[in-house]
């Protein structure tokens, strides 16, 4: 079994603090990591529906992860779950709005960010069971 995690941010150190926290597998399952530093491509990728978890920056520029998230909980169904990367904690409020399923605060934590993006890959399997 392999599990596809989608990430974008425009920064390179973001997108390289982010595979460094998840490494090559996760619960067991090996990981495909696909980067991406543009909006467009964020959605060519989501266009393919092989997309376990999303992991967004949402200081990206010029768009953000934010507004992405809400973009494709409104276009996309199913809609993978949505991690975001947020600059202050206080900035949850808009998480929820983006209808993200997780939130994190930079600076990024390796133990917790891989722990919720398993929490968010392996959802489905968990209620199924």
């Amino acid at each position: 079994m392999k599990a596809t995690v989608l990430v974008y941010s425009d920064d390179r150190n973001v997108r390289q603090d982010i595979l460094a926290a998840l490494g090559p597998t996760l619960g067991g399952v090996e990981l495909e990591i696909r980067e991406v530093a543009t909006q467009p491509a964020a959605l060519a990728e989501l266009d393919k529906e092989d997309i376990d978890c999303c992991i967004f920056d949402a200081e990206a520029t010029p768009a953000g992860g934010m507004g992405l998230s809400k973009q494709i909980h409104d276009e996309y169904d199913p809609c993978p779950p949505v991690l975001l990367l947020v600059a202050r904690a206080a900035d949850s409020w808009l998480a929820t709005w983006s209808r993200a399923e997780a939130i994190q605060p930079f600076p990024i934590d390796p133990l917790v960010l891989a722990q919720q993006v398993e929490d968010l890959v392996f959802v489905d399997e968990g209620e199924a069971a």
